[in-house]
C-alpha cells in the first residue's frame, strides 16, 4: 500500500487524466454497449435450446418465444355461434399474415372450442411472431397487433396479450430506466453521505462512483465482444456498483479524517489511510470478485456473461478508490473538509455502548442471532423456482384485461406458455395422445402451411397451468416422457422446457459454486487476519445470510407478504430460477465488505491492547456508524433498483437488498462481535508453520479471556 500511494501521488496528473478519459469514453459508449446487451438465458446445448433453435430457423418464429395472444370480444349479445361470425373472428386473426413468418392457431384453422370462452363470446388465437426473444417484444408483435385491431369490425374489442405483452407493459427505452433510478440512488446516498461528514467530502465518494461506473459501462463493452451479456448488467453495474465504490470511498475517507484529526498533514494521512482502510478495500474487492468468479463453475452461459460484468464492480470500484481518491484526499480533501474541518471523529457513544452489551451478554446475543436468521431461513424450504406468474407482471393495461377476460371465460393462464413439439410423424395421431395426458387444456396442429416447413410439423400443446411456474413443468415433464421413445418426434421446445434444462443445470451444479467459495474465502480471510477460526466463521455466517436473504425473497415474493402493498404486485408463485443462485453469489462477496470492515479494526484493537472483549467495544465503536451508513447507501440503491418495470429485477433487487441489511444488523452488528467475544483468544490463532512467514514484532501479551474488559472511554 505505501508503494502504491507513492507512486500515485508521484503521477497525480497522470492518474488523474486517465481516469477522466476511461469515464469519458464510458459515457461516450454507453448507449452502444446498452443495446449490445441479451435477454436471451437459454443454455446452448440442451435439449430445449436445441429444439428451438429448429424451431426458430425452420419457421423463423416460435421456439422460446411465447406467442402473441390477440383476444376478441364481441358485443353484447352476440356470441361466436352466431352466423357467420366465427369466419369473421378468423378473418380478423388472419390479418396478422400481414407481417411475414408469422404461424397462426385458432377457432377457425383448428375448429376446437377451447380457443372459445365460456358463453361464447370471446375468443383468442395464438399467433407466433418473428424474433426468437424470450422476454421481450419485437416490432413483428407491435405490427400484428395493429394489423388485428385494424381488420376487426366497429363495436368489437380486442386486446393484445402474452406472456411477453405483460412482462413490458409500456416500450422500454434503452438507458432511460437506469439513468433514472440511479439518479434515485445517488440522491439518497447524498443525503447519507451529507450527515456523515457534515462537509463537502461528501462528494468525493459520489465522484468516485461516478468514475467507477462509466469505466466499468466502457470495459462491458469489451465483454460483450467476446460473451453475451444479459440485460441485468446494465442495473447490476449502475446502481451496485453506485453502492460499492461509495461503500470503499466511505472507508478510506473517514479514515483519512481521522488520521488527519490526530494532527497528521493531509499527504501523510493519505498514506496512513491506505496503509489500513486500502488494504481492507482490496481485501474486500478479492472476495467480492471471487463471489462472482465462482459462478464460472457452473455450466451456463448467461450467468457466466453476468459474473465477468459483476466482476467488473469490485474491481474498478477498487482500482479508482485506491489510486484517484488518494490524488483527490491529497490535494483537495483539507479545503472540502468543510464547515467541520479538523474535528476529531471519536468513537461513536451509541455503538460503544451496543458493544458493551453485547460482549456483555454475548451468549444470549448470539441466541438471538443465530434464531433470528433461522426465522428468515425456514421460507427457504418452500421455495418455487420457475418465472414470476401471469397475474402478477401487470395489474393493468390492456394486457391484463385480455388475460382476465380468459381466466373469466374459463380459459387457462396456461394457454399463454404453449409446449411445441417439432415431429416429422402423424399429426392426428400424436395430437390424440398428447391430449389425453394430464393436466393438458388442449392441443392444437393446423393443417395450415404455416404449421409445417422443412418436412416437419408443429403441434402446440396448450398446459392448464403455465410452463413457467413448477406446476406447468411437471406439465412440460409428462409431454417429454411421453414422446421420449417416438422417433418421429424431434424434440420438445417452449419456454418451459428452457428453464426446466437452465434449473438443472444450475443447481444440481450449485455445490461446485458453493465449494469455490467457501474454499478461496478462507484462504483469503486466513492470510489477511492469520487466523482458522474467523475465515470458518465468516464462511458459516455469510452462507447463512445469504440463506435468509433468499427466505425473505421467497415470503416476499413467491408468497406475496408486502410484495402488493409495495410494488402492486401479487404473489408470483415462483422466485425467477436465475435470482437465488445469483444473490447467492453477489451477496455473499458484497456481505463480506462488512465483516472485513469490522475484523480489521477489531484485529487492529486486538494488537494495540491484547484484550479481544476491548478491542470488540472499540472496533465496533469505530466502524459500526460507517457499516450502518454504507449498507442505508447500498440498501436505498437496491430500493432504486426495485423500481425498474421488470418484475423479475424487483426481485433481485429485493433479495440483494434483504441480505444487506440482514448482514450488516443481525450477523456484522450482533452476531459477528459476540462470537468474536465468545471465541477470544481462539479468534487470532494460527498453527505455528503457516503463520511464521508473517510474524512481525511482537504484540502485548493478551489478556486472558475472563479478565474484565478495559473499555475504551467515549
Amino acid at each position: 500500500m505505501q508503494t502504491l500511494t507513492r507512486i500515485v501521488l508521484s503521477h497525480r496528473r497522470a492518474v488523474a487524466l486517465i481516469w477522466l478519459l476511461l469515464a469519458v469514453a464510458g459515457a461516450a459508449t454507453a448507449k452502444t454497449t446498452i443495446g449490445r446487451l441479451t435477454t436471451n438465458y437459454a443454455l446452448a446445448g440442451s435439449p430445449g435450446y436445441v429444439t428451438n433453435q429448429r424451431i426458430a430457423a425452420l419457421y423463423d418464429n416460435g421456439g422460446a418465444a411465447t406467442p402473441t395472444v390477440p383476444v376478441i370480444t364481441l358485443p353484447a349479445g352476440q356470441t361466436i355461434d352466431g352466423r357467420g361470425i366465427a369466419a369473421e373472428a378468423g378473418r380478423v386473426f388472419a390479418a396478422g399474415h400481414a407481417v411475414p413468418h408469422v404461424r397462426i392457431a385458432d377457432y377457425a384453422t383448428t375448429g376446437d372450442r377451447a380457443f372459445v370462452t365460456a358463453g361464447g363470446r370471446s375468443t383468442f388465437a395464438l399467433i407466433f411472431t418473428p424474433g426468437n426473444q424470450p422476454d421481450t417484444l419485437q416490432p413483428a408483435d407491435f405490427a400484428v397487433a395493429r394489423a388485428v385491431q385494424a381488420a376487426a369490425p366497429a363495436g368489437w374489442t380486442v386486446r393484445m396479450t402474452g406472456l411477453r405483452q405483460l412482462e413490458n407493459t409500456k416500450p422500454a427505452k434503452q438507458g432511460t430506466a437506469v439513468i433514472a433510478e440511479a439518479m434515485i440512488g445517488a440522491v439518497g446516498a447524498l443525503v447519507v453521505l451529507a450527515f456523515v461528514f457534515a462537509s463537502f467530502l461528501a462528494v468525493l465518494p459520489l465522484a468516485v462512483a461516478g468514475i467507477s461506473i462509466l469505466t466499468a459501462f466502457l470495459l462491458l463493452r469489451v465483454v460483450t465482444e467476446v460473451t453475451d451479456v444479459s440485460f441485468i448488467a446494465e442495473y447490476l453495474i449502475a446502481l451496485v456498483g453506485l453502492g460499492v465504490a461509495i461503500d470503499y470511498s466511505l472507508l478510506m475517507v473517514s479514515r483519512w479524517r481521522e488520521q488527519r484529526a490526530r494532527g497528521q498533514d493531509p499527504v501523510s494521512a493519505v498514506y496512513a489511510a491506505m496503509a489500513s482502510a486500502g488494504r481492507s478495500v482490496l481485501l474486500s474487492g478479492l472476495v467480492v470478485s471471487v463471489g462472482l468468479l465462482a459462478l464460472i463453475a457452473l455450466p451456463v452461459p448467461f450467468l457466466h456473461g453476468l459474473a465477468y460484468a459483476g466482476l467488473l464492480i469490485p474491481l474498478v470500484s477498487s482500482a479508482v478508490v485506491l489510486t484517484l481518491l488518494p490524488i483527490l484526499l491529497a490535494t483537495a480533501g483539507q479545503r472540502l473538509d468543510w464547515p467541520r474541518r479538523h474535528i476529531a471523529a471519536p468513537p461513536s457513544r451509541r455503538w460503544s455502548g451496543w458493544a458493551r452489551g453485547v460482549v456483555r451478554w454475548r451468549w444470549a446475543s448470539a441466541a438471538v442471532g443465530l434464531a433470528t436468521l433461522a426465522a428468515l431461513i425456514i421460507p427457504l424450504f418452500s421455495v418455487q423456482i420457475g418465472l414470476p406468474r401471469t397475474t402478477s407482471l401487470a395489474a393493468s393495461g390492456p394486457a391484463r384485461a385480455g388475460l382476465d377476460t380468459l381466466l373469466a371465460g374459463g380459459v387457462p393462464s396456461g394457454v399463454l406458455t404453449p409446449i411445441e413439439v417439432l415431429t416429422t410423424g402423424d399429426t392426428r395421431v400424436l395430437t390424440a395422445r398428447l391430449a389425453a395426458l394430464p393436466k393438458v387444456y388442449t392441443v392444437v396442429a393446423p393443417s395450415s402451411p404455416d404449421y409445417r416447413a422443412g418436412g416437419t410439423a408443429v403441434i402446440s400443446v396448450l398446459p392448464a397451468a403455465e410452463a413457467n411456474l413448477p406446476t406447468g413443468q411437471r406439465t412440460v415433464g409428462t409431454v417429454r416422457s411421453a414422446t421420449a421413445r417416438d422417433p418421429a418426434v424431434l424434440g420438445v421446445g417452449g419456454v418451459g422446457v428452457e428453464i426446466i434444462d437452465f434449473t438443472a443445470a444450475t443447481y444440481g451444479n450449485l455445490w461446485k459454486m458453493l465449494g469455490l467459495i467457501a474454499l478461496v474465502t478462507f484462504a483469503l480471510l486466513a492470510v489477511a487476519f492469520r487466523s482458522l477460526l474467523i475465515p470458518v466463521k465468516a464462511v458459516a455466517l455469510n452462507f447463512a445470510a445469504v440463506a435468509a436473504a433468499n427466505g425473505v425473497l421467497v415470503f416476499v415474493w413467491q408468497e406475496g407478504h408486502g410484495s402488493d402493498a409495495l410494488w402492486r404486485v401479487s404473489a408470483t408463485g415462483a422466485v425467477t430460477f436465475w435470482a437465488p443462485v445469483f444473490v447467492f453469489a453477489f451477496l455473499f462477496g458484497l456481505s463480506m465488505d462488512y465483516e472485513v470492515f469490522i475484523l480489521s479494526r477489531i484485529r487492529e484493537e486486538y494488537q494495540a491492547t491484547g484484550s479481544t472483549p476491548d478491542a470488540v467495544v472499540a472496533g465496533l465503536g469505530r466502524t459500526g456508524r460507517l457499516v450502518s451508513s454504507a449498507a442505508l447507501i447500498l440498501a436505498l440503491a437496491f430500493l432504486a433498483m426495485s423500481s425498474a418495470p421488470s418484475t423479475a429485477i424487483k426481485i433481485l433487487a429485493t433479495g440483494l437488498g434483504a441480505g444487506i441489511l440482514i448482514d450488516a444488523t443481525i450477523v456484522r452488528c450482533l452476531l459477528v462481535p459476540a462470537l468474536v467475544a465468545l471465541f477470544g483468544r481462539w479468534n487470532w490463532r494460527l498453527p505455528a508453520r503457516p503463520a511464521r512467514p508473517h510474524k512481525r514484532s511482537p504484540a502485548r501479551m493478551p489478556a486472558p479471556d475472563n479478565a474484565s474488559p478495559k473499555m475504551p472511554a467515549t
